[in-house]
This record gives C-alpha cells, sequence and structure tokens, in this order.
C-alpha cells in the first residue's frame, strides 16, 4: 500500500489569524464564478473567495459576466466569453489582464490574488504584493514564463507534484485545492456502474476507463467535456467507437448532475496518461464517499489515501483487479479524509498564511530563499 503524504502550508490557527485584509481576486474569464458546469479553477474561486468573506476579509472579485458571491464585485466582461462560444483565445486573454490590472489600479488592496495566466504580467510594479496560484502544469515554456517574470509574482503550486516538476520558479508555498464538503452528498450503497468524468482528452485516458469497465462487467458513464480540436479529434478516434452496450456518453453534466453521478457510481476512474497537477474530481468524488481508482501519476498519491479511500494503480492492467477491490473502501472514510485534507476551511486558511509570508516579504526557489522585496 503505498503511504499517503499530504503536503504544503498549514493554515493559520486562531492565534496567528489575520488581521481583515483586503484582497483582489482575479479568476480566468471563460465562465462565470460558480460555475454551471465545466470550471474546476472557478469552483476554486468561488470557494476561495466565500471562505474569506466568512473570515471578514474584504474581497473584491475580479471576473467575467455576474456576480454570484459574497464578495465585492468588477466585471471584465459583461457575458463570460465560454457564454458566447469563445473558449480559446489569446486576445481575450489579454483583454481580460489588462482590464483587471485597471481595475486593481482603482483599488486599495493589500493583495492581489491572480488565477490567471496572463494577469501575472501587469504585476510589475505594483505595490501590493501579487500572489499567482497556478492551475496547470508549470514544466517546459510555461516554466519559463514564471520564472521570467522575476520578484514580481510569488507563485503557489497546488500540488507537490506540480512543484518539483519546475522546482526553479519562485515558488512560495504548495495549497491544496478545496471543496465545501457538505455541498457534496453523500452515499453509502451505490449503484452497478463506474464514472468516468473530466476533459474528454487524450491525457485524460477516457480509452483506458472503457476497457477497464468491459473488464470488470460494470456499465461505464462518461460526462466531460468535448469541445477543443484535440478533444473532438480524440472522442472520433478513440470514443465513439467503443460507445455501445454499457459505455455511455452523457456530454457536460451541471453541478447537480454531476454530484448525483459521483455518489451513485461504485467508483470513480481517474486513468490519467499525463502528469495530472491535482484532479478536483477525485476529491469531489470521494466527498461524496466514492473510491477513486487512479494510476499513479502526478499528484494522485496525494490526493487518494491507497487502501483507505481507493487505489492508486501503477499500470493500466492493474485497474480491473482494482476496481473489483474497491468495493471494500468505507465510504466513511473517503468522506473524513477530505474534510481532513481538502476542505474550503482548510484551504483558505492556508491561503491566509501564504499572504502573510507574501506580505512580509518571504518566498523561496525550490530550498534557497528568495530576498526580501
Amino acid at each position: 500500500m503505498r503511504a499517503f503524504t499530504p503536503g504544503g502550508v498549514a493554515p493559520l490557527s486562531g492565534e496567528d489569524r489575520l488581521r481583515p485584509l483586503r484582497i483582489a481576486i482575479v479568476a480566468p474569464p471563460w465562465f462565470e464564478i460558480p460555475p454551471k458546469a465545466y470550471g474546476g479553477i472557478e469552483l476554486i474561486v468561488y470557494n476561495l473567495v466565500e471562505g474569506l468573506v466568512a473570515r471578514g476579509h474584504e474581497v473584491t472579485l475580479i471576473a467575467a459576466g455576474e456576480n454570484h458571491t459574497s464578495a465585492r464585485f468588477r466585471a471584465t466582461f459583461d457575458r463570460a466569453p465560454a457564454g458566447l462560444g469563445e473558449l480559446r483565445g489569446g486576445t481575450i486573454e489579454r483583454i481580460h489582464a489588462s482590464r483587471a490590472d485597471r481595475i486593481i489600479g482603482e483599488l486599495d488592496v493589500d493583495v492581489v490574488h491572480d488565477h490567471t495566466q496572463a494577469g501575472p504580467l501587469t504585476a510589475t510594479g505594483r505595490l501590493a504584493p501579487t500572489v499567482v496560484t497556478s492551475h496547470g502544469p508549470a514544466r517546459g515554456r510555461l516554466g519559463e514564463y514564471y520564472r521570467s517574470l522575476g520578484d514580481a509574482v510569488r507563485f503557489v503550486a497546488i500540488s507537490n507534484a506540480q512543484r518539483a516538476s519546475a522546482p526553479d520558479v519562485p515558488w512560495i508555498e504548495t495549497v491544496h485545492n478545496g471543496i465545501d464538503v457538505d455541498a457534496y452528498p453523500f452515499r453509502d450503497r451505490k449503484d452497478d456502474f463506474l464514472l468516468f468524468l473530466g476533459r474528454v482528452h487524450p491525457e485524460k485516458g477516457v480509452h483506458l476507463a472503457i476497457e477497464t469497465a468491459r473488464a470488470v462487467g460494470l456499465p461505464l458513464v462518461i460526462a466531460g467535456k468535448c469541445t477543443e480540436p484535440i478533444e473532438v479529434e480524440y472522442f472520433a478516434r478513440e470514443i465513439e467507437p467503443r460507445l455501445g452496450p454499457g459505455v455511455t456518453y452523457v456530454g457536460v453534466a451541471d453541478q447537480v448532475r454531476k454530484k448525483v453521478l459521483m455518489a451513485g457510481t461504485r467508483a470513480l476512474v481517474f486513468p490519467i496518461c499525463w502528469e495530472e497537477p491535482f484532479g478536483l474530481v477525485m476529491v469531489e468524488a470521494m466527498a461524496c464517499g466514492t473510491p477513486v481508482v487512479a494510476l499513479d501519476r502526478g499528484a494522485v498519491p496525494e490526493v487518494v489515501s491507497d487502501g483507505l479511500t481507493g487505489y492508486v494503480c501503477n499500470a493500466p492492467e492493474q485497474l480491473p483487479e482494482a476496481v473489483d477491490a474497491a468495493d471494500a473502501i468505507d465510504p466513511k472514510a473517503c468522506r473524513a479524509h477530505v474534510r481532513a485534507h481538502f476542505s474550503a476551511m482548510r484551504m483558505t486558511g492556508c491561503y491566509e498564511a501564504v499572504y502573510m509570508k507574501a506580505l512580509r516579504g518571504k518566498a523561496t526557489v525550490g530550498e534557497a530563499a528568495v530576498p526580501a522585496l
């Protein structure tokens, strides 16, 4: 059994709690906050905003569309671009970043927390420290981009695996994503089907989920986004020919249907073929009392406690056996694991600690200290 090794900064205790801060949070431009269906980053932003407001901080959310949060709100677009069918485009990112920077310039804030890719370019010369959460792979060109920003930005990793993949990025901390556990339905009796939930993308290994379901003789429901060219091509080549009796694709599931599926399935199959930076759907499934059967890539062993909340497999051939064994996983243990390690409350406390460190001018590059600003 592989030991579960959570990591990252600890949340502030009551005696160390910050004075109320004025915080500007910049969300990605694509979906409203919170998202109605697809939008993992947007859900994390929503959970963080609500947590910070509940703790007494003055939060201004900068995002697209209308405000559905407890924070003050400034819009960069009247409607979220994804609602207009615009799911990609560097121009939209740049417009959003430019407008967000102008809005920040009109605010009196202690810290800026940016969740976008283009936004960090505007941090240079800003008096308030800018904290950026990296929600994707930090290797390669993105890592070069991060390093090119110098001391203007303090980067937060969402897993130790993501951080280790680019150790020379100026990381300030690791903070695992968190959810509102009580917002997820709990079921200890499961139905006889398996679930894949995520992007229909080669790196997500949807075809392996189908092969696993067929190997154990259980129906598989596939729910996920399939809009980008690589997703559409992958679906036509690898997924559509495998559809039929026992394998059903239902498209993108909204928040209500997603939770019903996650609570009812015997196991979430997560056969990723890339170094997953986090994998929020694993946490959501476990919150519903559902075990996760996944391949050992990226952050998976930081999220799934092998043998307690699911199984972490070394190879696709091990997935069917792990699915069979998942019946012995205690649903209550899955939910308790999420409450202990991946709650929105814990995430919020961790980000308070990050803000304190940023305000004190402390950061690290790998194991070396970065000079205070």
